[in-house]
């Protein structure tokens, strides 16, 4: 009985999970999974608007009860487990996922007026509603302050804190009489937890401020006041509220509340962590150091890297931020990704339907696909079903899938939409390596890197490096739980840094993918073409002529089927 564990709080697209960890050497324990009640699998969609994703902030409270207690009934079968050695909670939720709050720090949702307005939850990071007001912002930074842009990539992103508010502005008059301020769910989440949900108790976290609210502490926190009210007037009281202090994921939002810890199980007055993306907290979970890329594969990705604070950097276009402590305590933290890549094998395979019934599963379309040579079916594909996050940073682009004829088959195209992505993930390593960033080792987390071999077989031969995957298959749980443990601190069973609780509770698998060289011979031609495609149709200064593009991927075919 003298172990000590930790709970790590993972608010996911569809659902929450709660993971409990020993301390000592990472072993997880017990988890459980609760389903988010509203809406389509836990999003809130409109049929006449494709760009709206929301999510109903009671499904963080009512899952958070239900996956605490059932993890704690399931651990308490161990008989070496009570809930009295929980030492402290992390949470990771997604992002930018912010919502409209009252003067008290409540969810408009939760008010008897707004409880079935989309425009009053939570508007989840998929929420592509602001594009307009997005490039808005962008022009605007590059004319007034540049130095915003710089910070993010030079491109302001739909997905961001700043487009969604501007866009309730001009969509939800209602909501913008009746809220005081906006709040992300990584920082709303914490805060409910310890009672201080209030707006000037809140603690908002360096993560989601400064990759997706432009916040930074060269220019004092967030952006000014007159920045914003150029932008719209009715900006500036709300910008008026925020703080100019964020803070990381080893300092502590609060203690849990005496009502929390009834409700849950648990000990009164632990610390919770503040909250922090979930990527990010993958990328601690996957045990993050310099040179190391964490992909965190889901619905979409995550590209993680840290540098040292002392190590200049320069502005990378099309990241979504170089942010001072946003990952790690005294390191930059820099975010890229993709805005779909799970999602987009889950497109094809449930609203496609590929062949019917049981023939259009992943497990029968990976087995068909896994048969294929790299060049073979004669197909080429650009993985923007959901926009393109890094490095165009553009949410009006679409999917494309070119060179299909009458013989073409559901699983060559499985396998196209799976190299698509792959290719994706190569622009990113490179737009990294180009601008001097070292990447020693690519580890990958998230369940698709453990349950498909043939995706990360793919991604190595197109990339041209060895796929690891990480130990745990909750890393964004795990690096929560580990947030959990730092604040905690030595002297109550936990860790004084991340570095110590990362040598004792993360790790990699055995199995590595290596690069086949036949492959990546095949596949480094394929991605010339990719790059013509991305150009083409992502930028505005490609004037190449494709005439041959068609032609070259039926050379390739032809080759590889001889």
């Amino acid at each position: 009985m003298n172990s000590k564990y930790v709970i790590g709080l993972d608010f996911g697209t569809n659902s929450v999970r709660a993971l409990i960890v020993d301390v000592a050497g990472g072993e997880e324990i017990a988890t459980n999974v609760c389903d988010y009640a509203h809406g389509e699998a836990g999003i809130i969609i409109d049929p006449k608007d494709p760009d709206l994703a929301r999510q109903h902030p009671e499904d963080y409270i009512r899952g958070t009860k239900a996956c605490v207690q059932q993890a704690l009934k399931e651990a308490s079968s161990n008989k070496d487990f009570s809930p009295e050695q929980v030492i402290g909670i992390g949470v990771d939720t997604t992002g930018s996922t912010p919502m409209p709050v009252d003067e008290s720090g409540e969810p408009l949702a939760f008010q008897k007026e707004f409880k079935d307005n989309p425009s009053a939850m939570a508007w989840l990071w998929k929420d592509h509603t602001g594009h307009a007001e997005a490039e808005e912002i962008t022009a605007l930074a590059a004319k007034m302050r540049p130095q915003y842009l710089a910070k993010c990539g030079g491109t302001y992103s739909a997905e961001w804190f700043w487009s969604k508010l501007l866009h309730c502005l001009r969509v939800s008059p209602d909501v913008v009489e009746a809220m005081y301020t906006w709040v992300e769910c990584a920082d709303w989440i914490p805060g409910f937890l310890t009672g201080t949900t209030h707006p000037d108790k809140v603690k908002r976290c360096i993560c989601a401020a400064g990759h997706k609210a432009m916040f930074n502490p060269s220019w004092n926190g967030y952006p000014d006041v007159e920045f914003v009210g150029a932008l719209d007037e009715r900006l500036v009281r709300i910008r008026e509220t925020l703080p100019d202090h964020a803070y990381n994921i080893a300092d502590t939002a609060g203690s849990l509340t005496d009502a929390w810890s009834k409700e849950l199980g648990l000990p009164a007055g632990i610390p919770v962590a503040v909250g922090a993306f979930d990527a990010h907290l993958g990328g601690v979970g996957c045990g993050i150091v310099p040179g190391v890329l964490v992909k965190i594969i889901g619905t979409s990705t995550c590209d993680m890297l840290v540098t040292p604070m002392d190590k200049d950097l320069p502005d990378i276009p099309g990241l979504c931020g170089i942010v001072p402590e946003s990952i790690l305590p005294g390191a930059y933290g820099l975010e890229a990704g993709q805005s779909a890549v799970g999602d987009i094998f889950n497109w094809y395979v449930n609203y496609i339907n590929p062949g019917g019934d049981g023939k259009g599963s992943h497990e029968a379309l990976a087995a068909g696909a896994e048969k294929l040579k790299p060049g073979e079916s004669g197909l080429l594909g650009l993985d923007w079903h959901n926009g393109n996050r890094t490095v165009l940073v553009d949410q009006r682009l679409t999917g494309l899938l070119l060179g299909m004829t009458l013989h073409t088959t559901p699983a060559e195209i499985y396998r196209t939409l799976i190299e698509s992505t792959a290719f994706g993930a190569r622009t990113i390593i490179e737009r990294f390596v180009e601008y001097g960033l070292k990447v020693d080792r690519v580890v990958n987390c998230g369940g698709i890197s453990v349950k498909s071999p043939l995706v990360m077989q793919i991604y190595a031969d197109v990339t041209g490096r060895a796929m690891e995957v990480s130990q745990s298959e909750q890393t964004c749980a795990l690096g929560a739980a580990m947030s959990a443990a730092v604040v905690a601190g030595k002297a109550n069973g936990g860790y004084d840094n991340f570095a110590e609780a990362a040598k004792a509770m993360t790790g990699v698998r055995d199995k590595k993918y290596v690069p086949n060289a036949k492959n990546k011979a095949v596949y480094d031609r394929l991605y010339k073409l990719y790059r013509q495609l991305h150009d083409i149709h992502g930028t505005k200064e490609y004037s190449e002529n494709l005439f041959d593009l068609m032609k070259e991927l039926l050379a390739i075919r032809d080759e590889v089927r001889k």
